[in-house]
């Protein structure tokens, strides 16, 4: 159910309301992260933050060969914000329902892959399942990953984009 349907649920369906408002935290949810961490790109303090998380991830190291440090990190916090943007839309627009969800999935499928590069456990509580501040940080990405998937499949609908 999107936003614009609003409007016809029946203000005593208990379940619709719930289901309408978990929709609309889900997309506050991947709005947020994506916007306000967008805005840090521009800043020093992240362009200098991202160094070892990208440099440490062999299948994202060649983005400071092409853009360099501030520019790889300028170009990430244009994706985010613009993509956070859409992600509002989404609500009302199929389109940039499919545009929000494909580029929040690829956003966070290239940041869940660092998972696989990046030292993410506390090696002095045991190693995994123990994250460290790094695998905390990273690992709510697989729920945003999920929500992505959810709106871009929604906006596929709403489309009316076939499948086969």
């Amino acid at each position: 159910m999107n936003v614009s349907s609003l409007s016809q649920v029946n203000k005593g369906d208990l379940q619709a309301r719930v289901l309408v408002a978990g929709r609309l935290i889900a997309l506050a949810g991947v709005f947020l992260p994506l916007f306000l961490i967008g805005i840090l790109k521009f800043t020093q303090i992240e362009i200098d933050a991202l160094k070892p998380l990208i440099s440490g991830t062999p299948w994202l190291a060649w983005l400071y060969v092409v853009f360099g440090f501030a520019g790889t990190s300028y170009l990430l916090g244009v994706v985010e914000i613009a993509t956070a943007v859409l992600f509002v839309l989404a609500a009302w627009s199929p389109r940039a329902a499919i545009a929000a969800g494909a580029l929040g999935a690829l956003t966070f499928t290239t940041t869940v892959s660092t998972l696989l590069a990046l030292p993410i456990c506390e090696d002095e509580s045991g190693g995994f399942p123990f994250l460290n501040f790094l695998g905390s940080f990273l690992i709510k990405d697989v729920a945003l990953l999920g929500i992505s998937l959810v709106v871009l499949g929604e906006g596929l609908l709403r489309s009316g984009a076939r499948t086969s």
